[in-house]
């Protein structure tokens, strides 16, 4: 596995940086513009957006010899030429870098939720669109054929949901903002709520929450203050997926600020879920990937010395009782023998780091 240029790791955290210095532009996006006006022999500044039908909205700002106006109107300008910046910097890190880029509908659907409050509200990309953010944290080229997606996960713990006292905007204009044919799923239970949704050409977006308890709860949509109005699948092992997330990039446009899981996490998550997975149809397809994304993952930990990490939270999942134990097992004899090999390894120089003795069944 070949790594990325530590040039190109900088140049990643100074994106993220950059974008999150740039998130007042909310009021006044970089697709817009100020424009003075003059009224009555006054010059007053207003600021149109386009409104995507060819045309622009335009939005009353105040009198043009307001100074603190005219010292924002000044940030818009070096906001702008830092937008184009930041592009510059995506693009470079995406064609000579080494790193990721999502496919464009992924992209747009990230950046509509992430600009909905998503992230700010505790939310968690998961997934393949995660995956694809592993380049960049990891510091290692990811082949393409592992990161390959036609929908776009996320998770929110429920508790969180229910404690934070705000919400995203409704998901389904959120979600039609970046195409007008999307619609809420039919909940398999019956039951009136959504947690998935689908465009015409049949991308998902799907939410997820984490399992209460019983698993009576699995067959029914859990309801999600913070979601805007979506609900959620229950699934068991998400709480151990989306523990202690971290912060990264999504390379799309000028860059997306984005919370994933972390690596280790998603490795161990992945053994644990392409057990359970059935064997026929797309369930085949899943599993097939769920382990070679584990794969890959392992020999990328294994090569960027986190086996420590890796050790951790694998001890985490086994002293969760036997049914880890029994995914974990299972999901590791789906291993190709040279993963087996790279996690017994991995595991073991771990267990050193840590100073905790580690069960390795396989």
């Amino acid at each position: 596995m070949k790594q990325i240029d530590l040039m190109y790791q900088t140049m990643l955290a100074e994106l993220g940086q950059r974008s999150l210095d740039a998130a007042w532009t909310a009021d006044f996006p970089p697709e817009g513009r100020f424009t003075p006006v003059t009224v009555k022999d006054r010059r007053y500044w207003y600021f149109d957006i386009p409104d995507g039908k060819g045309g622009k909205m335009r939005r009353y700002v105040g009198p043009a010899d307001d100074q603190e106006i005219a010292q924002r109107v000044e940030t818009h300008k070096r906001e702008k030429d830092d937008l184009r910046a930041r592009r510059r910097m995506v693009s470079t890190l995406t064609r000579e870098g080494g790193m990721v880029a999502p496919d464009a509908m992924s992209g747009d659907i990230v950046e509509a939720l992430a600009a909905g409050g998503l992230f700010r509200l505790r939310g968690v990309l998961v997934g393949t669109v995660a995956f694809q953010t592993y380049a960049g944290i990891l510091g290692v080229r990811l082949p393409s054929a592992a990161l390959m997606t036609g929908d776009a996960d996320f998770a929110q713990d429920y508790s969180i949901s229910h404690e934070v006292e705000d919400t995203l905007p409704p998901i389904l204009e959120l979600l039609q903002s970046v195409d007008p044919t999307f619609r809420p799923v039919p909940h398999r239970s019956g039951a009136a709520a959504s947690s998935a949704f689908v465009n015409g050409s049949g991308y998902r977006v799907e939410f997820l929450t984490s399992n209460r308890g019983s698993d009576d709860y699995l067959d029914q949509p859990a309801k999600m203050p913070a979601l805007g109005g979506a609900s959620a699948d229950p699934l068991r092992f998400l709480d151990f997926l989306i523990r202690d997330p971290v912060r990264t990039m999504l390379l799309h446009k000028s860059g997306v600020p984005v919370t994933v899981p972390a690596p280790e996490r998603y490795a161990v998550h992945k053994l644990i879920v392409a057990s359970r997975r059935h064997t026929d149809g797309q369930g085949a397809v899943k599993r097939d990937k769920d382990i070679r994304q584990a794969e890959l993952l392992f020999e990328a930990l294994q090569q960027t010395r986190r086996a420590s990490d890796l050790a951790l939270v694998y001890n985490e999942a086994w002293e969760r009782g036997p049914h880890w134990q029994e995914g974990i097992w299972a999901g590791a004899g789906m291993l190709s023998e040279e993963g087996r090999d790279r996690l017994r390894d991995s595991l073991r120089h771990g267990s050193i780091q840590i100073g905790e003795d580690i069960t390795m069944p396989f």
